[in-house]
């Protein structure tokens, strides 16, 4: 699998800090049971299971999953069963009981558009009434505007096609935008063009 083989060709693929939009918005929440798809090697789910969220992380690559095992058990010691790696499919059902999740993160889960729907409505339905999706992603609009990312449009979204995507479901926004953020980079600074939003479960 292509994803295995990234995370295999690397010690580490990603940062071991949480995303800045991840940290801003979740940081000031109070902590609870959360699920993190397309959780990668952990950095966003190890960081909110040192803040006290007990997190369930999903990610489609065992070499991901296998290497946040190890991650969280360096960083998190005795509270490591705050944590539960589990190689899944963000598609499919979440685990554990519907509706009861306090957060569900997708953090750069960049998927054509059937599949990213259904994603979403995996998140929406894992939350309990009050509870909340955050979505960080590459947008659209990174293309011609921003630096880095996919190249293939199919799989960027911005904020207008997040919101288009959970029409009819019971969610209203708390948060839609396009955020700028700074990629250091051999030729000096650049700024990606990030989606971020926000959604709350009615009910």
């Amino acid at each position: 699998m292509a994803w295995d083989e990234r995370y295999a060709a690397h010690d580490l693929v990603w940062s071991v800090e949480p995303n800045r939009f991840v940290a801003e918005i979740i940081g000031p929440l109070t902590a609870g049971h959360a699920l993190d798809l397309a959780a990668g090697e952990g950095r966003n789910a190890i960081w909110m299971a040192e803040r006290g969220w007990s997190v369930v992380a999903l990610d489609y690559s065992s070499v991901a999953v296998d290497r946040m095992r190890s991650l969280a058990a360096d960083r998190l010691g005795a509270d490591v069963d705050r944590l539960t790696p589990l190689v899944g499919d963000a598609t499919l059902p979440a685990p554990g009981d519907p509706a009861s999740y306090d957060l569900v993160l997708l953090s750069y889960l960049q998927l054509p558009a059937a599949e990213w729907r259904q994603a979403l409505r995996v998140a929406v339905a894992a939350l309990r009434p009050g509870g909340r999706v955050v979505v960080v992603g590459h947008a659209g609009r990174n293309l011609a505007e921003g630096w880095g990312g996919p190249s293939e449009r199919a799989v960027l979204y911005d904020p207008d096609e997040v919101l288009e995507a959970v029409e009819g479901l019971p969610v209203t926004v708390e948060q839609s935008g396009i955020r700028e953020r700074p990629v250091e980079t051999d030729g000096g600074q650049r700024v990606a063009l990030d989606t971020v939003v926000v959604l709350r479960r009615e009910g």
